[in-house]
């Protein structure tokens, strides 16, 4: 089992290692949560590299990451636990068969872990072999305010409650990474039990590095007009404004297209990589998509 890192200096470069490069902010609270074993709410826009920082943990750690990928009606059965009805059902119709007639003792078995199906949060508890697993509750404030109450009694204790069987403890804590893009407001009781950081958009040189890490094939040049670019954009009055996801994913598409450096009837084919909405495309295309290349490439010759 891979040891947590000894200091804040020591995260960021396990982290860079794995190809997530952070800023000390962000490095500190993550070694912050390790140290302490505390859960960690990351809050930001989508495609910021929230869930991406779990992924990292997980694979710096060596341990199994388990994803809760949170929505709309998510409730205890898929999310904790389910009884396995099907077998429970069989077990039933073998006893009956068999003329067996002690009902409690028919009860006891059919509510045992046996048939007891592990969803997410229940499996983060148990024990792993590489030890306490990455537990990612991902985009919680896509669920509703009952299942967070859910959530509460495993951020405070790291356990969960099963009526049939009772409380179920870890006996090793999991790593807990909470996100949320901020659709709605997460309640207060939640954010409590975590430490929390706020992921924001990230300034040039950190999400040229960023870039330069996961798509080293990009030439030095296209890699720096791309981030100017995708910084522009983000001045502008769009409705989704891109990530650093979609920054990874354009430098990708261009590099699969052998570009050198960015021209605008190139930038023009390949703005659904950049931009998600047809309102965006639609007010990007065309003279704005020259003058945005245009300011781009001037900020790059003033910087050098």
């Amino acid at each position: 089992m891979t040891e947590i890192p000894k200091s804040i200096d020591d995260t960021i470069a396990q982290l860079s290692a794995q190809n997530y490069i952070c800023g000390r902010d962000l490095g500190t609270v993550a070694f912050l949560a390790l140290k302490l074993g505390k859960p960690l709410f990351l809050e930001g826009e989508a495609g910021v590299g929230k869930t991406e920082i779990a992924k990292a943990l997980a694979a710096m750690l060596g341990r199994r990451l388990i994803r809760l990928q949170c929505y709309e009606g998510l409730d205890a059965a898929s999310a904790i636990y389910e009884w396995n009805f099907s077998a429970q059902m069989i077990a039933i119709r073998t006893a009956e068969a068999a003329g067996e007639s002690d009902r409690s003792a028919l009860k006891e078995e059919l509510f045992s872990e046996e048939y007891l199906i592990r969803r997410p949060l229940l499996e983060a508890l148990e024990p792993h072999p590489e030890g306490p697993p990455v537990l990612l509750i991902d985009e919680v404030d896509r669920t509703d305010e009952p299942f967070e109450a859910f959530l509460l009694e495993l951020l405070s204790d790291f356990q969960v409650t099963i009526p049939e069987l009772g409380p179920i403890r870890a006996e090793d804590p999991p790593i807990v990474i909470l996100t949320s893009n901020r659709t709605r407001e997460v309640h207060d009781a939640l954010k409590r039990r975590c430490l929390y950081h706020w992921v924001d958009y990230p300034a040039f040189e950190r999400e040229l590095e960023i870039l330069n890490a996961r798509v080293p094939e990009a030439t030095a040049t296209l890699s720096a007009e791309i981030v100017a670019f995708v910084q522009a954009l983000r001045g502008e009055d769009l409705f989704k404004s891109p990530g650093v996801a979609e920054t990874i994913d354009w430098a990708r598409c261009l590099v699969a297209l052998d570009t050198i450096e960015l021209a605008p009837e190139v930038v023009t084919d390949t703005l659904g990589a950049v931009l998600k909405y047809q309102d965006d495309i639609a007010r990007i295309a065309g003279a704005e998509t020259t003058r945005l290349l245009d300011e781009a490439k001037t900020a790059l010759d003033r910087a050098s």
